[in-house]
């Protein structure tokens, strides 16, 4: 198997956009060698805890309304190139993604790590739910068939909050300084939201020099 380790944020559309794309590829090509990992990395890892509006965020992030509505023109062409819906106007509260981090992290031990970032893009970019709310994440774990109970009494504690911040930093330490990115075999760097025909070819690129190596 190859190492697939994907730095990504849930309230990322472009995040969103590349497993669409990601996952076209994987299914078109069943016999594929990935093993994927999903790794944190926080788009504001100075959000407040309780988020922020959303319109205001935007607005200060891109210069204004016309500013913020220019800059999600390519995310709205592109997701509807993914099949993807997109709830935007859903979307009241731009939220901290730490607690959902959280729970991703927790999701690799029980191998649910792809079905919980699964569940967590539709429920904030379909649902329009804050992703940031400890009994939204618990609903979200219980719909992949986690511990809702034990992951509301986690998101009480500090319980990995720490390991979260530093992988964080350690990302951005690599040079990781947008999302999404690939780390293939833990060696080659694929950035962004990549259509379907690159991972189709990556992946036969893989195959290849497997068999060659045979």
């Amino acid at each position: 198997m190859v190492q697939l380790d994907i730095f990504s944020d849930p309230i990322c559309p472009w995040c969103y956009i590349g497993k669409a794309y990601l996952d076209r590829a994987l299914e078109q090509n069943p016999t594929h060698p990935f093993r994927v990992r999903w790794l944190p990395f926080m788009l504001n890892p100075a959000m407040p805890a309780e988020g922020m509006d959303r319109r205001t965020y935007l607005e200060d992030k891109f210069g204004g309304q016309a500013g913020a509505v220019q800059a999600y023109a390519p995310v709205i062409e592109h997701a509807e190139k993914a099949g993807l819906t997109l709830n935007l106007d859903r979307i009241e509260r731009t939220p901290s993604t730490v607690n959902a981090h959280r729970l991703i992290h927790w999701a690799e031990v029980e191998g649910r790590q792809t079905a919980i970032v699964s569940s967590l893009f539709r429920a904030y970019f379909v649902d329009g739910r804050d992703i940031g709310d400890a009994e939204v994440l618990a609903d979200v774990a219980d719909g992949c068939g986690m511990d809702a109970s034990l992951v509301l009494r986690l998101l009480a504690t500090d319980e990995d909050r720490r390991e979260i911040v530093e992988r964080d930093a350690a990302a951005r330490g690599m040079g990781i300084n947008s999302v999404p990115t690939f780390i293939v075999a833990g060696q080659h760097a694929v950035p962004g939201a990549q259509p379907p025909e690159l991972w189709s070819r990556v992946i036969e690129e893989l195959r290849t020099g497997a068999n060659g190596r045979a």
